[in-house]
């Protein structure tokens, strides 16, 4: 099959999952844009690594990119090539690249965001050694026996419990290395040092539910990182780290409003990042830590995850925000499973695939699409850093041949830079043919590359079929339609004026004057659905543009913490996707976001076309134009703007482009735009993927800021101080007080125990000692600033009480609500302690020897006791641990009641944890409450009775305690039952 190249002028086509040129590793650059314009070079194979010679190549990068500026650039050792020459993140990898081929070495790729002069890549150049990428003949590794298919996993916890238990060996990461070399990284070398983060999180306090923000770049840290957060019960929340110094300010601030919705308790980060995540800290009040995965790490892995069920947070996906504030999608276990699952049965996908990968984890087509994708189907994938492509985006592909990859994605810009950077030298024996499968869910999609891609490496194995473009967004996990397997790209010509005027996709030549093309993105994935819908909300039929909507088990439930644009989101049973779209044929084109849609004269103007012919135009930077309507302010009406980076600075230059401009635009929507804005390099503001922020930039020109530059790094750096002071004065002044409230918390417990304690020891009667410890109890609770309320049924003489065990002060809790003089069971070190042992003895406190012949004779005490008609307070979870959530119930206390007749009384305790944890003697506020279950009788004597009686308790007490059953987890030694 051979795909027709669409003429210049076709239109990109909104293909979901919110990837676009730049911020790939959070480099806010057009990376397409000079390359486009660049030819290939050839350089002496033998070149010197001379300070002459690396500065020839600088100067003949600069004139390429400056030709206005000719024999003006003078350019030493010591220059700043970002400051004085605006060399952008693509510039920087071209001249990278050009310097790696002509002398023949491997430069490192964090060169692309550290290499600020010219002798700092003069000195990169002599301390590398010689490429030592393995050649495109190398063998690939050997084929790994197939696996089976976790069907039954309702968490990501399953999955990889799934695989650590049937295949532990099996290779799961290829992690790529800049010398070549890969490392390994096996199922189980994952789950062990995954569940050494997460006891590291737990150590920290993490409760069931609570997030933490990853700033981490792709590398082996990401990994456990995030399946540990998993495993303890947290939401991974991830979030791009910060790439280049030169907009540390804009970064940095658009992440504070990303942490401040969040609410993370916990920043996981690197080494690198650490000296300035400091500054997010000042801004985001819940943030009580930042570390990094190696401080995590400790020797005991935890033991079993803290379970979750499918309808439990997994995921915090942000979405990038092109058309307004980046907002938390909600993603469960069950959606991110429905999806991989949804598009592992469009594509086939098995254990017998292979995934390659370059895109970034924290974006969901890298994060979800390639990397769950291949934990879920047990299918190796070979990860790349986005730097590492960015740096040679040959290296994607011979790592598609050399690992004989079989499905991979990228965004649309990645096959356009292969395109105009790769010679065919540099692709000398690549072989593509394993490729089943190679989607383009960027946005925009274009057509032309579509075909120019497949045209030019379909001579190096690739086949038109594995071409695939396909449509998702963060609000359905990632992918909503797929094309059918096989069937390569769809190209749909329709007349650009019908479709701007009356919304109707009527059929064109191909090539024809006023045609513009758009690309299928196939039909949606199983269980899920779509419709277009007009304006009043009616289904249009086919070949008329409408609101996308979509519904099914990957769709999000709203947005974390925003009530109010979730509402937005839904219409019914349905979900707003953002997008225009028509069907044709069963399948979806989709032609823009409806959010950026212009109405002038009665006509709708779809930005990207007028953004795209502008982005063509000599002197603009690709990539980095924005069209956007905004209200004149003398008449009210809207006007048309045009705003576009320009690095041309002489006065008759720039007013030659704005008539360019002009000229181009007219060519597309007919009329000329109201205001042409050329702005400097790096000003229009950008997502995390690259995708100019319409919004924002409307705002930017409402506010007369639109085109100024960044400032220095010193100045943002004071900025965000300022900026962060009144934060950080609410957090000192929080931490005061919390530090106060746990002084006085302690000082008032002394007093009253100081009082307490000797008037237990005199007082004669059981009764009055336990009358003057409830009430010193309710006193301390009271003067602590602690509510303590009680609710349910009240207690009957002779009964067992049973209780869930989550602190320190869950004794002293059940002391102060419970009438009468109880009798709690302790275990028998209490006893001789020369504090606490006298004090529990005067109490009438039953000592149990755990796990020894003694125990026998003290249960049957307890037994006798409980027929007296005292009333017995058990803990038959027999700890408690920092990890929030509700033990295994040792049946002692249960063969008790049954042996003696009396009920079982269960009673859930809220609010302990919170205000003492194990292993911490810091109290903190928190609000109490003691729920008296309904009395269950017993309805045997035997051990199987006293099991019935045991999950019939348990299960009353679980629903109330407001933790997550942990009856997996191992518990203490029991206490030996009486015999019968």
């Amino acid at each position: 099959m051979k795909i027709k190249p669409p003429r210049r002028d076709t239109a990109y086509l909104s293909c979901g999952c919110g990837l676009e040129p730049g911020h790939f590793a959070g480099i806010p650059e057009s990376f397409v844009e000079n390359v486009a314009r660049l030819p290939s070079e050839r350089f002496d194979p033998v070149a010197q690594p001379t300070g002459a010679a690396v500065l020839d190549m600088v100067r003949s990068l600069l004139l390429e990119l400056h030709p206005e500026r000719g024999a003006t650039i003078a350019v030493d050792l010591d220059s700043d090539l970002e400051r004085e020459f605006g060399l952008d993140s693509l510039g920087r990898a071209e001249l990278i690249l050009r310097l790696s081929r002509s002398f023949r070495v491997s430069l490192p790729e964090r060169l692309i965001g550290e290499a600020a002069t010219p002798a700092a890549l003069l000195a990169a150049i002599q301390a590398a050694g010689a490429a030592r990428e393995p050649s495109a003949a190398s063998p690939p590794p050997a084929a790994l026996p197939t696996a089976a298919e976790p069907h039954r996993a309702t968490t990501w916890a399953d999955v990889l419990d799934f695989h650590v238990r049937n295949h532990p060996d099996r290779p799961h990461l290829r992690l790529q290395q800049e010398d070549g070399t890969e490392t390994v990284l096996t199922y189980a070398a994952l789950d062990r040092r995954s569940r050494q983060v997460a006891a590291g999180l737990l150590k920290l306090d993490l409760a069931f539910g609570d997030r933490v923000a990853l700033m981490l770049p792709t590398g082996p840290d990401f990994f456990p990182a995030f399946l540990g957060t998993i495993l303890a019960g947290g939401g991974p929340v991830p979030l791009y780290p910060p790439f280049r110094r030169a907009q540390i300010q804009d970064h940095l601030q658009r992440q504070v409003g990303i942490l401040a919705n969040a609410a993370p308790q916990i920043l996981i980060t690197d080494a690198a990042i650490k000296p300035f995540a400091w500054l997010l800290r000042d801004g985001v009040e819940s943030l009580r830590v930042l570390t990094t995965t190696a401080d995590l790490v400790t020797e005991d892995a935890l033991a079993a995850a803290v379970p979750a069920t499918g309808a439990d947070l997994a995921l915090i996906q942000y979405t990038s925000g092109s058309t307004g504030d980046p907002k938390g999608v909600m993603l469960t276990h069950a959606n991110l499973l429905a999806n991989v699952r949804a598009m592992g049965e469009a594509v086939a996908a098995s254990s017998a695939d292979v995934v390659v990968s370059w895109l970034p984890l924290y974006h969901d087509m890298g994060l979800i699409g390639c990397w769950l994708g291949s934990l879920y189907y047990g299918a190796p994938a070979a990860i790349l850093s986005p730097l590492a492509f960015l740096a040679d985006p040959g290296r994607w592909l011979r790592t598609i041949h050399r690992q004989r990859g079989t499905i991979s994605a990228a965004p649309n810009f990645a096959y356009e830079l292969c395109l105009k950077t790769l010679r065919d030298e540099d692709l000398a024996g690549l072989d593509l043919s394993s490729l089943r499968v190679l989607t383009n869910g960027a946005e925009p999609v274009s057509p032309d590359t579509l075909a120019r891609f497949t045209e030019r490496f379909a001579a190096f194995g690739l086949r038109p079929s594995a071409v695939t473009p396909v449509y998702g967004l963060a609000e359905c996990a990632v992918g909503l339609t797929f094309p059918p397997l096989g069937r390569g790209p769809r190209i749909d010509w329709i007349d650009r004026a019908t479709l701007s005027r009356s919304g109707e996709a009527l059929p064109a030549e191909p090539g024809a004057p006023g045609a513009v093309a758009f690309a299928a993105c196939g039909h949606p994935l199983r269980g899920h659905q779509i419709r277009i819908v007009d304006e009043a909300g009616r289904e249009v039929p086919e070949r008329r543009e409408g609101r996308l909507q979509f519904n099914g088990p990957s769709a999000t439930t709203g947005y974390f913490r925003r009530p109010e644009i979730t509402r937005a989101l839904f219409d019914g049973a349905w979900l707003e996707s953002g997008d225009l779209a028509y069907l044709a044929s069963g399948d979806v084109f989709v032609t823009g976001r409806t959010k950026d849609i212009i109405i002038r004269a009665g006509r709708k103007i779809h930005p990207h076309e007028l953004e795209e012919v502008a982005g063509a135009v000599d002197g603009v930077r690709k990539g980095c134009v924005a069209a956007f309507a905004s209200p004149d302010p003398r008449t009210g009406t809207e006007r048309l703007i045009l705003a576009a980076e320009t690095r041309l600075t002489d006065a008759a230059a720039l007013e030659e482009l704005r008539r360019t401009l002009a000229r181009e635009a007219m060519g597309v929507i007919e009329q000329p735009p109201d205001v042409i804005v050329l702005c400097p390099p790096r000003t229009l503001p950008k997502t995390s993927s690259g995708k100019i922020r319409r919004a924002a930039t409307r705002s930017l020109y409402a506010a007369g800021e639109l085109g100024r530059p960044e400032a220095a790094l010193r100045t943002q750096l004071v900025r965000l101080v300022v900026a962060g002071a009144a934060a950080r004065l609410r957090r000192i002044g929080r931490l005061w007080s919390e530090a106060a409230y746990a002084a006085s918390w302690w000082g008032v417990l002394v007093v009253i125990g100081a009082i307490l304690w000797p008037l237990v020891l005199v007082l004669p009667k059981r009764a009055w000692r336990f009358g003057a410890l409830r009430t010193g109890l309710r006193v301390f609770f009271r003067v602590t600033r602690t509510p303590l309320t009680v609710s349910g049924e009240p207690v009957s003489r002779g009964a067992v009480i049973v209780a869930n065990h989550a602190s320190y002060l869950d004794g002293a809790v059940l002391a102060a609500v419970l009438p009468g003089a109880p009798v709690f069971l302790a275990k028998q070190e209490l006893a001789r302690q020369r504090i606490a042992g006298p004090f529990l003895r005067r109490l009438g406190t039953a000592f149990v020897h755990r796990g020894t012949a003694a125990g026998i004779a003290d249960a049957a005490a307890i037994v006798g006791r409980i027929r007296d008609g005292e009333q017995v307070v058990a803990f038959p979870e027999g700890t408690f641990t920092r990890t929030p959530g509700l033990l295994g119930f040792h049946p002692g206390a249960f063969l008790d009641a049954c042996r003696a007749g009396a009920p079982i009384v269960p009673v859930a305790i809220t609010g302990t944890r919170s205000a003492l944890r194990a292993d911490q003697w810091f109290p903190r506020r928190s609000v109490i409450h003691v729920h008296i279950g309904a009395p269950i009788a017993p309805d045997g004597e035997d051990f199987h009775a006293a099991i019935r009686l045991r999950n019939r308790a348990r299960a009353a007490i679980l629903a109330r305690c407001n933790e997550p059953d942990l009856s997996r987890e191992a518990v203490p030694s029991p206490v030996e039952p009486a015999p019968e």
